[in-house]
């Protein structure tokens, strides 16, 4: 199996570079690192950055993962090219358009384009946003599956995620400690489902939600909490219609040999147990 190390950073395309500068910023929180005329660099820690937007196509989206030794990477092509999948090796410039030291990218069974990355770039200025959301880290992102069953078996099999909890058909995934930095969710789509950054506490989940509303932000789903992974939760709408999540207080799986998954029914309770019904269709019955 491919030892995933961490989730590393989202290429989102969009129509309006400015729009989503504005949004990554004012709105979201996030530090604008670099800039190019068609790219812009955004971070909510020490990162290089954790999201790219990227002008033009705004049906294109990437994710990429970290592995630990370069000695992975290659071992990791090898087993995806022996299953059939095809992978494309970044030359200089694309590495250098990443912040990495080496990658390759290849389409998941699901047709979601991955990027598995080594070194990706941190920096030793400590991230400073003109919007203080609390955001501590960026925490995970769900992507679409049009066949869940098949799409956890890649994941599992051959990613090495771990299912930590179900709700219904979707699955939430874990790669590390944390309850999960993957979300599987059935969808006739293909792509990134939903981009969450972590914040530090509730105080910061609700002086969003105060905010957002002010700033007529539509709010999707919460204030709440996840029954899963114990976090408290918002969830709103971008410009890009892209659905955006600050969160707190995410369970951490420390008993890796003794845990047993959940499989919680497909409900709004499941998804919230303060009584939140959300409006993402992804989430809904």
């Amino acid at each position: 199996m491919i030892p995933l190390h961490d989730i590393s950073y989202l290429r989102l395309g969009c129509r309006d570079l400015d729009e989503m500068v504005q949004f990554g910023t004012r709105i979201l929180g996030l530090e604008l690192r670099e800039r190019t005329a068609t790219h812009a660099y955004l971070r909510g820690d020490n990162s290089a950055f954790n999201l790219c937007y990227i002008q033009g196509d705004a049906g294109y989206d990437a994710s990429a993962f970290e592995l630990s030794e370069y000695a992975q990477l290659r071992q990791a092509a090898e087993e995806l090219q022996a299953l059939g999948i095809a992978v494309q090796w970044g030359d200089e410039a694309a590495c250098a358009e990443r912040h990495v030291d080496a990658f390759f990218e290849f389409v998941d069974p699901n047709e979601n384009r991955i990027e598995l990355v080594y070194r990706p770039h941190v920096t030793g200025v400590r991230y400073f946003p003109c919007r203080d959301a609390g955001i501590t880290e960026f925490g995970h992102f769900g992507l679409h599956s049009r066949d869940i069953e098949r799409d956890l078996a890649f994941w599992t099999q051959t990613m090495s995620a771990r299912v930590s909890d179900r709700i219904g058909d979707g699955a939430l995934l874990r790669i590390d400690p944390v309850h999960h930095k993957i979300a599987l969710f059935s969808s006739d789509k293909t792509g990134v489902q939903h981009v969450n950054f972590q914040v530090e506490s509730i105080d910061d989940v609700m002086r969003s939600w105060y905010f957002l509303q002010e700033q007529g932000v539509p709010i999707v789903f919460g204030p709440g909490r996840h029954p899963t992974s114990t976090a408290i939760f918002i969830y709103f709408l971008g410009p890009d219609k892209r659905v955006y999540e600050y969160s707190s207080g995410v369970k951490r799986i420390t008993d890796e040999a003794e845990y047993v998954p959940r499989h919680f029914e497909m409900k709004p309770t499941s998804f919230c147990m303060w009584g939140a019904r959300p409006n993402v269709k992804e989430f809904s019955e």
